[in-house]
């Protein structure tokens, strides 16, 4: 019988393809986004790539280990993970001015798909610089269904905001788009308070004690 455990370790180089796979499956609002653009890398390097390059350190992963004959041998694969940046404003100029010209993408005039252009729009705008009041760091967090129910999300939640709050950062948001009823219940769940929804999104902010 298969036997699966989860485990929470720091981001290695050689998870970022597996990670990348993750944030496609995951993409639509939690469900599978592959196959909706004409190239699926496009959401990873919005959401996810961007954060490794210039935080790997503030990077998390859930690796699953499937034992699948019982003989303890096992195969670890990520199935989710936790990015961050400790400084919006400061992520935010430099994904605008060195990580989107750097991919080499056309711009969203450029394209017809309505989806992909939107995606461009965004990475063009880059994430906000403003952000709300005490909470200038932000996150995004991605997994897989096989870690529901395993308290994954909510390990590497804690392991990154103990991270935050240890080098004197006050608090932490994130943002979900309000058709992704599984962010919407998560969030709360971790300690998070949710500030009115605006433009289809929904911000969720959490203050970080300092010891």
């Amino acid at each position: 019988m298969s036997s699966l455990s989860a485990r929470l370790r720091p981001f290695r180089t050689d998870d970022t393809e597996a990670l990348v796979e993750v944030c496609t499956r995951t993409a639509d609002s939690g469900g599978d986004a592959t196959g909706q653009l004409p190239d699926d890398r496009l959401w990873s390097q919005i959401y996810l790539l961007p954060y490794l390059e210039r935080h790997p350190d503030l990077a998390f992963v859930v690796e699953i280990e499937n034992d699948d004959d019982g003989d303890g041998a096992s195969d670890a694969v990520p199935a989710g993970y936790i990015v961050a940046t400790d400084d919006s404003a400061a992520f935010h100029d430099w994904f605008v001015s060195q990580w989107w010209p750097a991919q080499g993408l056309p711009g969203p005039e450029d394209v017809p798909d309505g989806t992909q252009r939107r995606l461009l729009d965004r990475g063009r705008l880059g994430p906000g610089a403003e952000y709300p009041e005490g909470c200038p760091a932000h996150l995004h967090i991605d997994l897989l269904p096989v870690t529901q129910g395993r308290g994954a999300g909510r390990s590497l939640m804690e392991r990154l905001c103990a991270e935050l709050a240890a080098r004197g950062v006050t608090g932490v948001h994130a943002t979900a788009g309000t058709a992704n009823a599984g962010a919407l219940a998560f969030y709360p769940r971790v300690g998070f308070e949710a500030l009115p929804a605006v433009d289809g999104g929904q911000t969720f902010v959490r203050r970080l004690a300092h010891g």
